[in-house]
């Protein structure tokens, strides 16, 4: 039956603050089963995992909730004997979800204008899960997620899996609806590419937030030799502002170009603006505020003590998610 069905955690399918989100733009009809209270709460409990399953895979937090939210209204219609395992359920739903997103998101993206870079996501109160170690922080990492678009959907989805969910190779093959041999093939083809970038020692949170704090102290006083002492020689800044703001169009690469690279940046575009330190993807990155309203987000990898890669969002449709934690939304 085609009807009206309330979806997520909002009365009326309405996004945060009474807004129409774009999945419940979508969802409006649907031929669901009609759900109960308790099916929905017993979703919603699953939601923040499944959630942070689907950025992994995506890279996009605007499409992790739509995805999200379409397993949910395939939840809403699944015959209760059907489920025996929620989780397990709900995983394999949103995996394959994803996998379809996965693959015509690449299209989109090989048109994409200047570099492509994930939806940055607060991560200070567990909006991705816990990030305790270090690799449990790299699995959301600016770097990683980057680096997984070289990956094809399924080798993406086995690596996720068994990296940051820690599912056995008999788990992701009953998931994938593949041989527990070809999981394994998949595994170790991802892990081989993946590898390249992993750094031999990831630094402290603290240590990290002490450098970033140090790069914007130096960025506000104008102080270029400070400036300098943050940067490694051969640092690369990419900028993504999908051709809605100016933004270099390819990496500045090397630390004298990436300094007068902030030097014009600052000079043109950073009188009046606030810098802020936030838990971004798991680490301490940097937030650029112009009279309240969110302007960029830029995360860094760290080695050796210097930043070795600045990463820096500044498309606002990428910047939605982050104003709407910012909001408390």
């Amino acid at each position: 039956m085609w009807r009206l069905q309330q979806v997520g955690a909002y009365p009326d399918g309405l996004g945060p603050g009474g807004g129409l989100g774009s999945w419940a733009r979508r969802a409006l009809w649907h031929p669901v089963a009609v759900t109960t209270p308790a099916l929905a709460a017993e979703f919603e409990a699953h939601r923040p995992r499944m959630f942070s399953l689907a950025y992994r895979l995506l890279g996009s937090a605007d499409e992790a909730e739509d995805a999200v939210q379409d397993a949910y209204l395939r939840w809403s219609g699944a015959r209760r004997e059907d489920i025996e395992q929620p989780a397990a359920w709900l995983a394999k739903v949103v995996t394959n979800l994803c996998l379809n997103r996965l693959t015509s998101a690449r299209a989109r993206r090989e048109s994409y204008v200047g570099p492509w870079l994930p939806e940055p996501v607060l991560t200070g109160a567990g909006a991705l899960g816990p990030l305790d170690s270090a690799e449990q922080r790299d699995s959301v990492s600016t770097a990683l997620l980057v680096l997984m678009e070289r990956l094809t959907p399924a080798e993406r989805a086995v690596y996720v899996l068994r990296e940051a969910f820690a599912y056995s190779h008999r788990e992701i093959a009953g998931v994938l609806e593949v041989s527990e041999a070809n999981c394994r093939q998949l595994y170790a083809r991802a892990v081989r590419r993946v590898a390249a970038r992993t750094p031999r020692f990831t630094p402290l949170p603290e240590q990290r937030r002490d450098l970033v704090e140090s790069f914007i102290a130096a960025a506000r006083e104008g102080d270029v030799a400070a400036l300098e002492k943050t940067l490694a020689a051969d640092v690369a800044w990419w900028g993504d502002g999908g051709g809605k703001v100016t933004a270099a169009r390819r990496p500045v690469v090397g630390r004298e170009k990436v300094l007068r690279f902030l030097v014009g940046v600052a000079e043109r575009y950073l009188a009046g603006v606030e810098l802020s330190v936030a838990e971004v993807n798991g680490s301490a990155a940097l937030l650029g505020h112009l009279g309240g309203e969110l302007l960029a987000v830029v995360t860094f990898e760290v080695r050796d003590g210097v930043i070795t890669e600045a990463q820096a969002v500044m498309n606002p449709d990428k910047l939605g998610f982050v104003r709407g934690q910012l909001d408390g939304r």
